[in-house]
């Protein structure tokens, strides 16, 4: 195999398959415990032949474009031919450390991933954060997503919405 080549799609991380590539758009962020924001996203998934998918995010503030927040993890399918079980597992430099766990359905252009938090913990400095949800719906070469969160003493609260397209 030459230093090109991309390595064959595990069979776990096939169904997954229309998560893979580089997304780019906007999102809007709100919680009560501070200022509404608007964001630029660029959001990447990658595989390496084994059975989990690579996840990085940056976002950067939509007037000022100066960097505003990041993750990077993995999205591990745990079953299914269509339809399945996945975790997912991330990190923040806010000292946050999410596992996520839920399901997926795909039919090859379309795929639904619906997260809750299975575990959550965080350095001695972190914002204590409680719960996570994620819904991940893409639909062609378009992917949204809504992330609401239990942090700071509030419960379960909407916090991000995106649209970003495939690039």
């Amino acid at each position: 195999m030459s230093g090109t080549e991309q390595p064959v799609a595990h069979e776990l991380v096939e169904p997954l398959q229309p998560l893979l590539g580089t997304w780019r758009g906007t999102g809007e962020g709100q919680y009560p415990t501070i200022e509404s924001f608007s964001y630029n996203e660029e959001v990447v998934f990658g595989h390496v032949g084994k059975p989990f998918l690579a996840y990085g995010q940056k976002t950067k503030h939509a007037d000022t474009g100066l960097p505003l927040h990041a993750e990077n993890g993995f999205f591990r399918p745990i079953s299914g031919q269509g339809s399945g079980d996945i975790e997912v597992v991330m990190a923040h430099p806010t000292g946050i450390l999410e596992s996520l766990s839920g399901s997926f359905e795909s039919d090859g252009a379309s795929l639904v991933i619906t997260l809750r938090t299975a575990a959550v913990s965080g350095t001695a400095t972190a914002v204590p954060v409680s719960e996570v949800t994620r819904q991940i719906e893409i639909t062609g070469d378009v992917l949204r997503y809504d992330v609401a969160m239990a942090a700071a003493g509030q419960p379960l609260t909407h916090h991000l919405a995106a649209t970003l397209h495939r690039s």
